[in-house]
């Protein structure tokens, strides 16, 4: 895999790191006009460098670190947020986010994945990757929000559903298939947004919209594009020749129907502003609700079942 395809970010740290530089040394009108320019420079080349990420550079800003994550768009968006905890069964999971809040004066239900910043929360949160409680915590919020008709918004971002031996133990199949069920059936407004990394039935457990939407540098897919390299070729290094084949990106997934539309993305994509990128998901957020509330709940069940019913296209993949 090429050093360069992995490092895309390279020029725009240095200009970064010259433009601080150049902040922090007294130089009076002239500096100013310095920084100014490498300002517009910058600016400039983000743009440039992120219309033409290929699939598996989107793949890795869809998992940067600073990306905006559940919490994040939660405080920017919405206001009285209450988060619950536990799935009144097992224990509590903060892989998965859940509560009530308000948006635009309205009362709404949230569930959302959450990654960690650093390293002691990325490890309390499992690295986003939920556990059965988890989506067991979420099936009892969708209970509540059906109870009080409280419209659904989600967002998805994680690696999976976590794989491990205890996972397993207690259920992790059954809950994410309850899951899947418990939302095909909400007759409430359901709004998902896919703001990172869609993996497999992990991200879908709670991916079930009238509306799914799609931050544009995000990615959504069966699996990783190293685990799909590791199946095929028992070679994870092959894993950008499985992003591009897989089909993983936000153009290619709303051509095949996967997705209903594409949220842009600031220039240097949702992690460059966090501000920004909620302001604009917002937008597109209260566009879809307004329109779903104006369709009775017995036709938007039905048509969230065709929705998913009508996914499915059959091709010859190439691979290289």
């Amino acid at each position: 895999m090429a050093a360069e395809e992995d490092d895309f970010e390279r020029p725009l740290r240095e200009l970064e790191k010259k433009i601080e530089e150049l902040s922090g040394v007294p130089g009076g009108d002239d500096r100013a006009d310095e920084i100014e320019r490498l300002e517009r420079r910058l600016q400039t080349l983000r743009e440039e460098v992120y219309a033409r990420l290929t699939p598996w550079q989107r793949a890795l800003v869809a998992r940067h670190p600073k990306r905006p994550y559940t919490l994040d768009y939660v405080g920017l968006l919405f206001s009285d947020f209450v988060e619950i905890h536990g799935d009144r069964k097992y224990a509590d999971d903060p892989a998965i986010v859940a509560g009530f809040a308000t948006y635009k004066g309205a009362p709404i239900a949230v569930i959302g994945h959450q990654k960690g910043r650093d390293t002691r929360e990325k490890v309390r949160r499992n690295f986003g990757m939920p556990r059965p409680e988890g989506y067991r915590k979420a099936v009892r919020l969708m209970d509540l929000a059906e109870r009080f008709q409280r419209p659904l918004f989600t967002f998805v971002d994680t690696p999976g559903a976590y794989p491990g031996k205890g996972a397993e133990e207690r259920g992790q199949a059954e809950a994410i298939a309850v899951s899947l069920r418990t939302m095909a059936r909400l007759s409430v407004p359901i709004v998902v947004t896919v703001t990172g990394e869609g993996g497999s039935g992990g991200a879908l457990a709670i991916a079930v919209g009238d509306r799914v939407l799609m931050l544009e540098h995000a990615v959504y897919s069966v699996i990783s594009p190293e685990g799909c390299a590791a199946i095929l070729w028992s070679d994870q290094s092959k894993a950008k020749e499985a992003a591009r084949a897989m089909r993983i990106t936000a153009p290619d997934l709303k051509e095949l129907d996967i997705i209903d539309a594409i949220v842009p993305e600031p220039a240097g994509g949702a992690q460059a502003d966090h501000a920004k990128q909620a302001t604009i998901l917002g937008e597109h957020l209260m566009a879809c609700l307004e329109e779903l509330r104006t369709v009775a709940p017995a036709e938007r069940v039905e048509a969230r079942y065709q929705k998913f019913r009508r996914m499915g296209v059959f091709g010859q993949a190439k691979f290289f």
